[in-house]
């Protein structure tokens, strides 16, 4: 689990810098909207509206484009399309489970984007529930290290929830069942540490341990799925130690 939480964190640095940054501006967008029209337009009394407007204020998608994102979602300006979340499940190079989040306005252009970035990539679609199973949804909170030591962290997120607090190089990531997942990122503010992003995510019960090749393959996988304009996200349950990383990395 931490070697593919090392990778999400090192391709959210890189997606902010690169050709990737207006699919990934499109994504927080969409995160908005979804989460205004499912529990209002307040971020105050909306705690996934705010960690979504959180999450695209850290990447630095501009205000307005926030501001109007919300306004389309709370229904108080026209334009906001019926976006549906689809779940598709899948296995790719060496057996590694794959699940593939999706927010569409159009099924059938998702399943069928989904489909050829599989196939073409050495994966292959998989009934519904058959990989679902080796996945927990968790609440995750990410926040740069700076000066705070873990045993900081803990002292702040223990009473709230947190499960677990791993240490990912420049940041820190603190695992809490979805539920307690706003106490913990609330927890926190309180004790003036600064987040970068809270949000709920499917973390694997059982990995697949990669060798570099193995590894450079389901990345590829993941960067063709992660091009598809209806793809939110893609959790895997690779394990990748630190010499693998290195090796990646050089």
């Amino acid at each position: 689990m931490s070697g593919h939480s090392k990778w999400a964190t090192t391709k959210h640095q890189k997606a902010a810098k690169d050709a990737k940054r207006g699919k990934l501006f499109a994504r927080l967008i969409k995160n908005i909207e979804v989460a205004a029209r499912t529990g209002g337009s307040d971020p105050d009394g909306n705690p996934t509206l705010f960690d979504a407007v959180q999450k695209a204020r850290k990447n630095s998608v501009p205000l307005d484009n926030i501001e109007r994102a919300r306004k389309r979602g709370g229904g108080e300006e026209a334009g906001g399309a019926d976006w549906q979340t689809i779940m598709y499940e899948g296995y790719g190079p060496n057996g590694v489970a794959v699940l593939v989040e999706c927010l569409t306005d159009n099924r059938n252009r998702a399943a069928s984007e989904v489909r050829t970035a599989m196939t073409r990539n050495g994966g292959s679609m998989a009934d519904p529930g058959s990989v679902s199973y080796l996945f927990n949804r968790k609440g995750v909170v990410l926040l740069p290290k700076g000066e705070l030591s873990e045993d900081d962290v803990l002292m702040a997120v223990l009473d709230a929830g947190a499960e677990e607090v791993n240490d990912l190089g420049e940041s820190y990531e603190v695992v809490s069942e979805a539920g307690d997942m706003v106490a913990v990122r609330t927890a926190l503010q309180q004790a003036g540490h600064d987040y970068e992003s809270a949000e709920a995510n499917f973390l694997p019960s059982v990995s697949v341990a990669l060798e570099a090749e193995g590894a450079r393959k389901v990345f590829k996988l993941i960067d063709a799925l992660e091009d598809c304009d209806d793809v939110q996200n893609v959790f895997t349950n690779i394990d990748i130690s630190d010499e693998v990383m290195v090796e990646l990395d050089a």
